[in-house]
């Protein structure tokens, strides 16, 4: 599995639900998907996740975001 991680630092939960909209997740995807063909073995598979780090709080991992 090749994990490409997005990770995004803010200071509120609003501010970090704002971080990665569709438009940040198309790149997102789209330098994802050039990487994996570039770096991938036999069997590989792919998964886009995003990580958001606010103060004072855990950092919430949301794994697997990529849509075929």
């Amino acid at each position: 599995m090749i994990a490409f991680v997005e990770v995004k630092a803010r200071s509120t939960d609003f501010a970090a639900d704002l971080a990665l909209d569709p438009y940040r997740l198309r790149r997102v995807f789209a330098a994802a998907e050039t990487l994996f063909h570039r770096y991938r073995r036999p069997g590989d598979d792919m998964r886009v996740d995003a990580i958001f780090i606010v103060p004072g709080k855990w950092p919430r991992h949301l794994v697997n975001l990529w849509r075929d």
